[in-house]
């Protein structure tokens, strides 16, 4: 199946969900998901993969396991919605990266379409790594994050933080606000023309190809490419 492009009655789909988030609609309604949204997110990952391999962008992109389950896991929520309103898909970095954490994203909800990626809840192991760079390589991480194209199609790097400068290091540093992150993410919104072009595996290529500095830099936490002294 080729990717020619989500399509209108896809989105409609899920803020149709949104609206009737219960198995009861769902249920009589899976085919359509399916074909809407299913089948058309695993095509794109097939051609993602084929725009990786060309332009040696070391992502994974795998129609089994890029894209997201649809189904919620309640457990442990006080939500108890059985389905997500949306349809997503990670691309994991090629050798494994920080804790398996990095790599690029791609979510598609009505209004709410986006790219992005980075490292999302790493290990304290790995965030421990970030903190490192930052305080001992800072012109490794600024030519990184300050990268012309990286700043041109994401503007910066953001993420849930701390309230204080992390213990060990002081509340005045220059790159506190670094420090303070619990995650290295960035993100840019698309448009509903986006999603709906066959154009949209080279969209995502091409802001992957704007965010490798980034990227790099993080998966470098692992393998001690970026590490202090390295």
């Amino acid at each position: 199946m080729a990717f020619e492009g989500f399509t209108r009655e896809a989105l409609q789909f899920l803020a149709d969900l949104a609206a009737n988030n219960e198995r009861a609609w769902f249920a009589p309604r899976k085919a359509d998901y399916e074909r809407l949204l299913k089948h058309p997110l695993e095509a794109l990952c097939v051609e993602l993969g084929e725009r990786f391999a060309e332009r040696e962008i070391p992502l994974v992109a795998d129609p089994a396991r890029s894209p997201f389950r649809i189904y919620r896991d309640t457990r442990f929520s006080r939500d108890k919605s059985p389905y997500k309103p949306y349809v997503s898909a990670s691309f994991p970095w090629r050798d494994g990266g920080p804790g398996g954490y990095s790599g690029g994203y791609f979510s598609l909800r009505p209004g709410e379409i986006y790219l992005g990626g980075g490292m999302y809840h790493p290990e304290a192991s790995v965030l421990a790594a970030w903190r490192a760079v930052v305080a001992g390589r800072p012109a490794v991480v600024h030519a990184a994050l300050d990268d012309p194209g990286f700043v041109g199609a994401f503007g910066h790097v953001g993420g849930e933080r701390l309230k204080r400068t992390p213990a060990g290091f002081p509340a005045d540093h220059p790159d506190a606000e670094l420090l303070k992150l619990k995650d290295v993410t960035f993100s840019r919104q698309l448009a509903d023309a986006d999603a709906l072009s066959d154009r949209l595996p080279d969209i995502l290529a091409d802001g992957f190809v704007a965010a490798m500095p980034v990227l790099r830099l993080l998966a470098g936490l692992v393998d001690g490419q970026a590490a202090p002294g390295a």
